[in-house]
């Protein structure tokens, strides 16, 4: 069979609508996939070098999301220290209290609402973790972060143990004391005696020129009260509670009782009195003396130093923190920006070049029909 013989015009013809098609396919490939160039054969340099790009943008947004975590760790630990500088400056607060009085009984309750006070720093401490990591646990607790593709830029944020004051700030628990205790029964015959009773009516304890003293542990006289013939049950225990800051006294269903916050010895020294000599001991809190307060104090204020310290480095931190993920996300959209620069097709360009081919190959699909028109003019002839 012999071959077709296409004439020159007809193969012109053919040649520009085949052009236009290959052109039309890749003109409307670009349009569906919105770039110019999809594979290495449209343009290796361009599709490399933005295959680089997109890849390290790629890289710096998967960093970013452990960045966010890391600033979201910074920020409850942040926000725990806050909370721990204001329960410090409580417990310094609670201190000063303590100096402002001298009874012995109210510094032991101020030494337990101290400790208290600790105590919740503490669980505050032990409470600001997030996702498993807390800055203010110490121990493996240490946060790393990284800046780029290749971990060499990083920022490391040292723990802090916060849940153990006493090793960390020298802040330790109190001790609040126990307080020693010695009662007598006070009786007038055979009956109990009352509150507006005469002490001298508990012949067997105490009589007119009696004296009361009150002694510490080293021998030295604390006060002492003469027993007069007017005293009754009730001015005793008010003298006694208005001039010892470490002896409280109460009298309650016939029974004297003497309270002490050290250890006392209680005596009129008169024999075969149940005030004969009694020593009452007592465990003494640390803040029974303004000395015990004043070394708290010392230890506060540097403790709340070393905090607003370490809340400063972590709001230095948190800047960093939140100044690199910014730029970082910058970057990556620069990247990308860049990446699309050298991929990313015109579309209004892209749609004018599909109208101006559909155009030429309809011109074309008309010429290669006035060219066959003319051929079969010619056969007519014949």
């Amino acid at each position: 069979m012999s071959d077709i013989v296409l004439s020159n015009a007809s193969r012109s013809s053919l040649l520009a609508l085949t052009q236009t098609a290959d052109m039309m396919a890749t003109t409307q490939g670009r349009l569906a996939t919105g770039k110019k160039v999809n594979t290495a054969l449209d343009n290796p340099n361009s599709f490399f070098t933005a295959q680089g790009l997109t890849n390290r943008a790629t890289d710096l947004t998967n960093l970013l999301d452990d960045m966010g975590q890391s600033i979201q760790t910074l920020k409850a630990a942040d926000q725990g220290i806050t909370s721990i500088t204001k329960l410090v400056a409580a417990a310094k607060a609670k201190a000063n209290q303590a100096l402002q009085t001298t009874d012995a009984f109210t510094r032991a309750q101020y030494a337990q609402e101290y400790n208290e006070l600790l105590e919740q720093i503490e669980g505050i401490a032990s409470d600001s973790g997030y996702k498993g990591k807390n800055l203010l646990g110490g121990g493996d607790n240490d946060l790393t972060v990284y800046f780029n593709e290749d971990n060499s830029n990083k920022l490391n944020i040292a723990a802090i143990d916060y849940t153990d004051m006493e090793g960390t700030l020298d802040l330790a628990r109190l001790e609040t004391g126990e307080f020693g205790s010695y009662s007598q029964g006070l009786t007038g015959g055979t009956a109990s005696l009352k509150t507006t009773d005469l002490l001298i009516a508990d012949s067997g304890n105490f009589s007119e020129g009696d004296v009361l003293t009150f002694t510490d542990s080293a021998g030295d006289e604390i006060w002492s009260i003469e027993i007069t013939a007017d005293m009754t049950v009730s001015s005793l225990v008010a003298e006694v509670n208005s001039n010892l800051d470490t002896v409280r006294a109460s009298f309650k269903a016939g029974a004297l009782t003497f309270e002490t916050a050290q250890d006392v010895t209680i005596a009129t020294g008169v024999t075969g009195s149940a005030f004969e000599d009694v020593d009452v001991v007592a465990e003494e809190s640390d803040w029974l003396t303004e000395a015990g307060i004043n070394d708290t104090l010392t230890k506060i204020q540097a403790a709340i130093e070393s905090v607003r310290l370490q809340a400063s480095t972590f709001g230095t931190n948190l800047t960093m923190l939140e100044n690199r993920e910014s730029f970082t996300k910058t970057f990556a959209d620069t990247l990308i920006a860049g990446s699309d620069k050298l991929v990313v097709a015109d579309m209004n360009e892209e749609g004018a070049n599909l109208l101006a081919l559909q155009t030429r190959q309809q011109l074309s699909t008309t010429a290669l029909s006035f060219a066959t028109e003319a051929e079969q003019g010619v056969l007519r002839l014949f």
